[in-house]
Parts: C-alpha cells; structure tokens; sequence
C-alpha cells in the first residue's frame, strides 16, 4: 500500500481518509480547521500540523480542498517537503484555470501530476465507490488508492480532461437539484403536498435515484450535508468561466447559481444543495 498524504478533510476528504486507512494505506492529513482532521487520528492517521509536515515522505499526495486557491494556497505550503517523482492526484473540483495553474506549479517541482476529480457525494465516499475522473499520467501507485476510495475509474486523455468532464456532469446535478427545489417550492405554494409530488415522479421517465433523494430531503427538512449550498454556489461560478471560454451559454446554471446565493443569503450555506429550495420564498 502507498504512503499517502490527504490535504483536506472535509465532507468528501474525511470519508476517503477512512476507507485509505481501512484498505492498509499509511495516511498522514491535514487540514485548515485542523479540529476536522482529528477525528481520522483514531482510525489511524497522523495528524499534521503543516501541509509540508504532512506531504514529507508521501509516495501519493491527494488534494481535496474547497476550490483551486485553497488547493494553491495549501500546496505553496507544502512545497518545502516536496520531493521529485511525488505523485501529486488533484481531486477537489477546480475549473479549468485553476488547473493550468496548478499543473505549473507540479511542473516547478518534478511532481507527477494527475487530474482527477470525483463525482458523487458524502454518500459513495463513505462507501467508497466514487466515480474517479483520470487524465494524465497512469502510474501504478495511484492504483491501490482508486481502489480504496472509488467503484469505478473513467481514464479520459491528458490533464485537463477529467476536470472539463467534471464540470460538464455537475451542471446537469445542479441544475436538476435546482429544477427540483423550484418545483417543490411552487407545489408547496399551491398547497400540493410533497408526497403528491413525488408518487406522480416515481417510476416515471423523470424519476432517478439522485431525484428521489433531493425531493425525500426536502420533503422531510433534512438538508445534512452531501455537497453544500456554498460548494454548488462555487461551482456554478466554475461552470460559467469554463462556458465564457468554450463560446456557449450556460443559462440554467448561471439562474441555479443566483438562486444558491438567495439562499447562502438566508443563512443556509453549510447545508446540502437541496435547500436551495429556499430561494423561491420571499424573506
């Protein structure tokens, strides 16, 4: 099993933390809020103070920050106790520019630097079966940790790739969630009940697993975090620019990402994406 060091430890990264621990990976992590990294401490990770005490000596570093200046900012940290040959798996959700940037900056220190981001939730992280977009170099050290923290592995070209294939399939989840808010919110507004709602969707054309779980979550008030309001806001901002540059029009997202900011507004940033439902009710 590889050495590997996790920066970043929340929703996702804490999850992955543990099935590389439960699959006999020696892990060493860290993060900001270093209280969110403790917990991995009883499952057998070390703690680390710093991204360089933490990165020293690693075969596999993983990021799994928040945005592309997190993962930046956390690797100019660590870049004291980098070491040529590292392999450096970039797994948070950047954007394109973002990711040129980072690149350069694996480049400057000999790193073997391979895009890929993750598609799924709290839900497949626990469980270990995220699906892993992979572009770049395929070097074998990497293979014990796909295994350990994801169900399938979708290799897609040179560096770069997977994180405009990432972008392409979360526009379509958030703009369903958004969808899908929105309707609730009007059924609710003309005295539909929710339940209504849902028998009519079920077993239909429109129905899918991801459906039945914003609309159960809405339905019941059970916004416990999966992907955050805050997050989907970020990436409807990453969606937009990497449109901006492709010449094309990305009008559901850009109205998704106005109604998440009504509702990071309303206090409900810290909460699963489905409360952007919130958005379509007056203050």
């Amino acid at each position: 099993m590889s050495t590997v060091a996790l920066l970043g430890t929340g929703i996702m990264g804490a999850a992955m933390g543990r099935n590389l621990l439960r699959t006999g990976h020696r892990l060493s992590v860290w993060n900001r809020t270093r209280e969110r990294a403790l917990p991995l401490e009883a499952d057998g990770a070390v703690v680390a103070g710093t991204p360089a005490e933490a990165v020293a000596g690693a075969d596999v570093i993983i990021t799994m920050l928040a945005d592309g200046p997190a993962v930046a900012d956390a690797m100019a940290q660590a870049a004291p106790a980098l070491s040529a040959g590292q392999v450096w798996a970039q797994m948070s959700t950047v954007g394109v520019r973002a990711l040129d940037e980072l690149g350069a900056l694996a480049a400057g220190h000999g790193l073997v630097f391979v895009d890929a981001p993750v598609q799924g939730t709290r839900q497949p992280a626990e469980a270990g079966t995220l699906v892993i977009l992979a572009a770049g170099p395929q070097d074998a050290r990497l293979e014990s940790v796909f295994d350990a923290v994801g169900g399938k592995v979708v290799r897609v070209g040179e560096v770069g790739a997977a994180t405009r294939l990432k972008l392409a399939v979360i526009t379509f989840g958030i703009s369903l969630t958004s969808a899908l808010g929105e309707a609730l919110a009007l059924a609710e507004a003309l005295d539909v009940p929710a339940a209504g709602f849902a028998e009519v969707v079920t077993g239909g054309p429109m129905d899918s697993p991801f459906a039945q779980a914003k609309i159960a979550a809405i339905a019941a008030g059970d916004y416990t975090p999966s992907f955050t309001v805050a997050n989907a806001e970020t990436a409807t901002r990453l969606i937009a620019e990497a449109a901006a540059l492709a010449g094309v029009s990305v009008d559901l997202t850009e109205a998704a990402g106005a109604r998440f900011r009504r509702a990071e507004a309303r206090g409900h940033g810290a909460q699963d994406m489905a409360a952007g439902y919130f958005a379509s009710f007056p203050d």
